[in-house]
């Protein structure tokens, strides 16, 4: 039989619908799609798509298993890898991981590995009735602080090898970026709250509204008990531009604006916390993050949404279905272009005014593309004279997040490096015995697939520090 050429289309809502809803963009695969899409896999005996996994899923197996119509087969070979494979399917960037080692890929467009991913997740959670079985415990205690992606993928691979595991988490509700930083109509919360029972019926303890640093400290959960720590407490640090008019009001990290909206439901008519809604705002920023806030701005009924980014279309960091998304959506990229201050309303004349603080507009420069950076990339040169101002009342600013300081300044003997990344070996352990660390704390923010990597590299660390002890 011949190979098709192309992966088959992901269906997904229409862009002049989904655009003033938050329920997700795509639809999935139906059976008969993921079915012929699994027939395009090779089967390749060096396997290649592995390496490209963070997580090294046995990708070619799982394929195998739903080219015979054994979704449930397919379900075990992923999770015996991956501890969020409805997440993974729905957000790790495959096309530059997976998809672009397949062999398939040198010829015709790759196998659609997330989309089969995210096929098989979801039928197990449709059909599945059996619960996980509780490992037999070993005897050991291990503590997780935070419920990201790292966490939640560490604390998943120790629970299955009997350790006793307890996560504890800031936020009052487990899944971390996942749930505060991800929208709704890329990744639906019910799926995170999905993965996250699963880890219960393990046996993982999941404490939430606990800030560690202020609530309890490192070294008081040794006291209580753990004999080793995993820091996967992310990177929810937002970096700003240090420009004049980051006051104002209006004005939000694109962590406080996904949170607002993702976490605590400010797009409700009545929200308990509020948010900007309407007018036009202005995203700051190129990356998967700001994707995510223009088009939940959007969402949330602002009339026109502009992302302003200092390179051009080429260097866009976001992925690229999110990108093609947004422009299908009607958010309009200004390119090349690059802000220089917020302005807002004064009027000295009468403090009380209440239009007094609020973001009137951002004047931004155009840029051309110099010399090559260290990293290889073209430096973005203002260009002189080229000032102008972007009608705006909203600006939202996504340029990067960095580890949160908390838990270096209250743990003796643990390193960081300059960006406050906390410093660990190969093995994912720190210059604290017993303390390991992995994800955003120590790379700042990146993927989430690259997150759980970290996790998985740091339960490997911990189980043989331990049973070795």
């Amino acid at each position: 039989m011949a190979i098709e050429p192309k992966k088959h289309e992901m269906p997904s809502q229409e862009p002049q619908v989904r655009a003033h809803n938050f329920n997700e963009v795509a639809l999935g695969y139906t059976q008969e799609i993921a079915l012929a899409e699994a027939q395009r896999c090779l089967n390749c005996k060096n396997r290649p798509c592995v390496q490209g996994c963070p997580v090294n899923i046995a990708i070619p197996d799982f394929i195998a298993k739903m080219k015979t119509g054994d979704f449930e087969g397919a379900y075990q070979v992923i999770s015996q890898s991956s501890a969020l494979p409805a997440v993974c399917g729905r957000v790790c960037p495959q096309e530059s991981q997976c998809e672009s080692k397949c062999t398939l890929g040198i010829k015709f467009e790759p196998v659609g590995i997330g989309r089969l991913e995210r096929f098989v997740a979801d039928w197990h959670n449709a059909h599945a009735t059996e619960a996980p079985v509780k490992p037999a415990p070993n005897g050991h205690k291990v503590a997780i602080v935070g419920a990201g992606p790292s966490g939640l993928t560490c604390a998943g691979d120790l629970a299955r090898k009997g350790y006793q595991v307890s996560i504890f988490e800031a936020l009052h509700t487990a899944g971390g970026v996942l749930v505060y930083g991800i929208p709704e109509f890329r990744l639906p919360k019910a799926i995170v709250a999905k993965e996250v029972e699963g880890l219960k019926a393990l046996g993982v303890d999941v404490e939430t509204n606990v800030v560690i640093g202020k609530t309890l400290t490192i070294d008081e959960l040794f006291e209580d008990g753990y004999e080793a720590v995993f820091v996967g407490s992310g990177a929810g640090l937002p970096n700003f531009m240090n420009i004049p008019g980051e006051a104002y009001k209006g004005v939000y990290s694109a962590n406080e604006f996904l949170t607002r909206s993702n976490l605590m439901k400010a797009y409700k008519d009545d929200p308990v916390t509020p948010i900007m809604k309407g007018g036009k705002v202005a995203v700051v920023g190129g990356g998967n993050v700001a994707m995510d806030a223009a088009r939940t701005a959007l969402r949330l009924g602002a009339e026109h949404v502009y992302i302003v980014y200092r390179r051009s279309m080429e260097e866009l960091p976001a992925r690229k279905e999110e990108v093609e998304h947004a422009i299908e959506e009607g958010i309009d990229f200004h390119l090349l272009q690059n802000p220089v201050e917020v302005l807002g309303y004064n009027n000295p004349d009468d403090p009380r005014d209440p239009k007094n603080g609020f973001v009137t507009g951002l004047r931004c420069i155009k840029m051309e593309l110099g010399e090559p950076d260290a990293k290889g990339r073209r430096r973005p040169v203002p260009i002189a004279g080229s000032e102008f101002v972007l009608d705006v009342d909203t600006v939202v600013i996504a340029i990067g997040t960095s580890p949160n300081p908390l838990i270096k300044s209250t743990t003796k003997g643990l390193e960081v490096n300059a960006h406050g990344g906390i410093i660990v070996n190969e093995a994912g352990l720190t210059s604290r015995e017993g303390v390991y660390a992995g994800g955003d704390a120590v790379t700042g923010a990146a993927t989430v697939i690259s997150a759980m990597g970290a996790g998985k590299l740091a339960a490997k660390g911990i189980d043989e520090y331990l049973m070795g002890k």
